[in-house]
């Protein structure tokens, strides 16, 4: 057990430096450091029952000061799971792979639960800034890593969708939601058809700090992770994220979030 964590990470990082393992690995490291995106499925779909105790088990992950920020939506509905399929596989920053996915979910940020709160017990809501809308994507974010670990947990694979933030008003319009509540991330679930080596991560030492930030070693971290990814996975990683972030992306998403009723101050 021990050997196969040790094989991970050092995929993942090269140099792992010191670490402390238990005698016994917990399963959950085995699963961390070998997890990875599924893009590819089998046709099966997976049980409403299933995603909604995914759901709820993804529910007891922390929250931002019990606030509970964060709701989330299945996608059962056969039509509007077609359409959503249509609004995210399709347009500008298209993904055509998420035209396969069997079962769809989005974990939307929603700070409209607190204002309601605030108006039943008539109490003024006077945090109406951008705390309002980060705790959210916080409570989220939390949320979207406890279902991965859930549903990989069980053997279903899964993959993040941010593509639910290209053209947020309609995917908003399409699933019902109101100001204050917003896409903030979808995901991809499903029986692997295939299932893709771990990508390599950044070296540890660019990552981890102690103490204080240092980032000194940025070129000389880049180069060596560069060269690592391209004999591992034939990707040239700087270059890729560069080309990927040459192109506007989003630009619109800050307008749409205040239109939704967010102060960004």
């Amino acid at each position: 057990m021990a050997d196969t964590l040790m094989k991970n990470l050092e995929r993942r990082f090269g140099e792992t430096g010191p670490l402390a393992l238990p005698d016994e690995i917990p399963d959950v490291w085995q699963q961390l450091s070998g997890r990875t995106s599924i893009r590819k499925f089998s046709g099966r779909k997976v049980a409403f029952e299933t995603l909604r105790t995914l759901a709820t088990i993804t529910l007891t992950t922390p929250s931002k000061s019990d606030l509970q920020q964060r709701d989330i939506i299945i996608v059962q509905n056969e039509e509007t799971h077609r359409k959503l399929i249509d609004i995210l596989a399709s347009g500008e920053l298209a993904q055509p792979w998420i035209k396969e996915v069997p079962s769809l979910l989005v974990i939307c940020g929603n700070n409209r639960r607190q204002r309601q709160i605030h108006s039943m017990r008539d109490t003024p809501f006077v945090n109406d800034h951008l705390d309002a809308f980060y705790n959210p994507v916080m409570d989220a974010g939390i949320a979207l890593a406890g279902f991965l670990i859930a549903a990989e947990s069980i053997g279903l694979g899964c993959c993040p969708i941010s593509a639910v933030r290209n053209r947020p008003e309609e995917v908003s319009d399409l699933l019902g939601l109101p100001d204050h509540v917003f896409p903030a991330v979808g995901i991809a679930v499903g029986y692997p058809a295939e299932t893709p080596a771990p990508r390599a991560r950044l070296p540890l030492d660019a990552v981890i700090h102690t103490d204080r930030y240092d980032d000194d070693g940025t070129a000389k971290h880049v180069d060596a992770y560069d060269e690592r990814r391209t004999r591992l996975e034939g990707v040239v990683w700087s270059k890729q994220k560069t080309d990927q972030y040459s192109k506007p992306e989003r630009q619109k998403f800050g307008t749409f979030i205040k239109a939704r009723g967010f102060r960004l101050d």
